[in-house]
Order: C-alpha cells, then structure tokens, then sequence
C-alpha cells in the first residue's frame, strides 16, 4: 500500500519556499509555507484544508491571495497557523479587499486563524459572509513543546517556535503509526483495492468497535459485495507499524537554542525538510542574514538522525547546481552521523 503522505516542493530548490502534503484516498492537503503557489493547480489548490505558515516574509506568504481567490465561494473551512503576529498579518491582507459583494456567494469561507506565541495559541475565526471580520476568538495556553497545533486519530502536527531575528515556526508531521494492507491476503479473500481500504484503515486509527460490520466489495462481481467483522479484517489484512515523520525547517539562525529546538521537533525524521540558501564560504554571510549554510544543513539533519533530508531555498546568488549544496551538506551529514560533529 502507498504512504499516507506524499510531500512535495511546490517549487524548485531556488524558488519560493513551499511544502505541498497531499493524503492518499483522501481530498484534502497540507501547505507549509505559501510563497508563489501558482505551480499548483487550482484543483490541487482546492485540497488545501491546513496553511502553515513559518513566517510571513513575503517570500513565505505572498500565495495567500492566490489560495484565497481559488477559495472563495467555496463551503469550507481552511485552518491557517502562524507565529506571533500572524493574526494581525492575515487580517490585514483581508482589510485590503473590499467585500460588498461576498453576500451573492451560495457557500460561506471560513478561514480559522491560529497564532502560535510563547505561551498561548489564539484562533479567531473569520468569516467570508460578514467581510471576515473576526466572529469568535479561543484563547488557549500550551504546556506541551513542541506545541500540538492540530491533530486526529492518524496523526498530528506540532511546531517550535524558532529565531530568525523575529519568530519562526518549524513544523513536524508524525503518523501515529502505519497500516499496511496485505494484499496476497486481499487477493486470497478475492477483494480488490480501492478507497473502501482508506475507509478500513480510518476504522483502526479510530480504535472502532471490532465487532463493527464491514460492506465490502467483491473482486469479481461489480454489484457482489461480503460482509466482515472489522476485527476479522484487521486481523488478516492490517499491518501496523511505526509511522512516518515529515519535518519543515525554513529561515533559522544556526544556534545553539535553535538547534536544540529542531533536535526536539524533528528527531528521527523520516524525511526533514530544510533550508539552505548559502554555500560554507558564504558562513559569515548567512551568519548576519540569520540563515543555514548548506553544511550547517546537514549537520542538523545528522544531528536530529533524519533518514532523508531535502535541501530547498538556494539563494539567488549562486550559479552552481543542487549537487554543490548536497556535496556540502552529504559530508557534514555523514560526519554528524558517525558522531564527529
């Protein structure tokens, strides 16, 4: 069976950052981070349910009135989350639109808008139907670190507030665990694959009651279906086991704070995005821009045992391929690993 989570850059490795994470057998997506967006299609655009954004630096955020326009008119809700300062930021780009006329719509946006702060996570709710002026405010204090921003009976994702010379959010996504579908079983029990195992699969998470009946279609007759207890289904056709981490990390200073911080978010990534806009002779250089080198890159990805790791935001600066910045981040991640660093 495929992965849940199939995380891609939304643009090349020198563009705007952007990490676009559709789920299979489901029509709904996560954004991290919103530069220019317009590599996605309005189709994919429309999955979009959850915006992380790590800070609202144009580069980071100036895809919100793309996403918007595609949106609009739609009967949905899309969960925004940011840092300090984050509510102000998204309210202000509404207030430069005039919305006399969002009353013809049929279907009300909802946009629910969370700001990460030191203490407290603030989520106000703004409304299409009356200009998105805030209808309702939650106020509620953290204690976990990293905070929990959201999550449901498959996964979740958490966030660390990081320092960029203003706050900066890193984000990790973590499986609660994986299920895999048997398929000699399948095929032994002649039933084909198909959505109804997504359906099978959100039972497990749910921890559903086992002895729930299960409709299922047959291989051979289009109209045949069987009938199973989900207990019995899961018993021959589910493997569990330990769930993917997928970890964002874009515009940090490299710290001692800020490395201790992505060490907690991201341990034992499967797959760690992060950022590194310069090459090592340019360390002084990211040094006063608050950014990574590509080494310093791939020390925090030995550091934080990532299995994979993706290299985006090359600035602009440099002529050189991907493969400089790997050659520099693949040595610092293999002595990182060995323990030498």
């Amino acid at each position: 069976m495929p992965p849940l989570v199939f995380p891609s850059l939304v643009n090349e490795s020198s563009g705007d950052p952007g990490l676009f994470v559709p789920f299979s057998y489901d029509r709904f997506a996560y954004l991290f981070d919103i530069g220019d967006v317009s590599p996605l299609s309005s189709r994919n655009l429309l999955k979009i349910s959850h915006v992380f954004v790590s800070h609202t630096h144009m580069d980071h955020f100036v895809g919100f009135d793309t996403l918007l326009r595609i949106i609009l008119g739609r009967n949905k809700t899309v969960y925004l989350f940011g840092p300090e300062g984050f509510l102000a930021n998204v309210e202000g780009k509404l207030a430069g639109y005039s919305w006399n006329l969002v009353n013809n719509y049929s279907h009300p946006l909802a946009l629910k808008v969370t700001e990460l702060t030191g203490l407290y996570l603030i989520q106000r709710t703004l409304s299409c139907s009356n200009g998105f002026r805030p209808v309702s405010e939650d106020v509620r204090q953290y204690t976990d670190c990293p905070a929990i921003l959201c999550q449901n009976a498959a996964h979740r994702v958490t966030a660390a507030i990081l320092d960029h010379g203003l706050p900066c959010l890193g984000f990790a996504l973590k499986e609660n665990f994986r299920i895999n579908i048997r398929k000699d079983v399948l095929h032994r029990l002649d039933l084909p694959s198909g959505p109804w195992l997504y359906g099978l699969k959100q039972a497990i998470y749910n921890k559903e009651n086992p002895e729930t009946l299960i409709s299922v279609p047959t291989s051979e007759e289009k109209t045949g279906r069987k009938t199973f207890r989900l207990r019995d289904l899961a018993d021959q056709l589910a493997i569990i086991s330990k769930g993917q981490k997928i970890s964002y990390i874009a515009d940090v200073a490299y710290t001692t704070a800020n490395i201790e911080k992505i060490k907690k978010l991201a341990g034992d990534s499967d797959h760690l995005f992060i950022e590194s806009p310069f090459l090592e002779s340019d360390r002084a250089h990211a040094k006063r821009k608050k950014h990574l080198t590509a080494r310093q890159a791939g020390e925090i990805a030995g550091i934080v045992n990532a299995r994979r790791f993706t290299l985006f935001h090359f600035s602009p600066r440099y002529d050189k391929p991907a493969s400089v910045f790997y050659a520099e981040a693949n040595e610092a991640y293999e002595a990182a690993i060995r323990g030498e660093i």
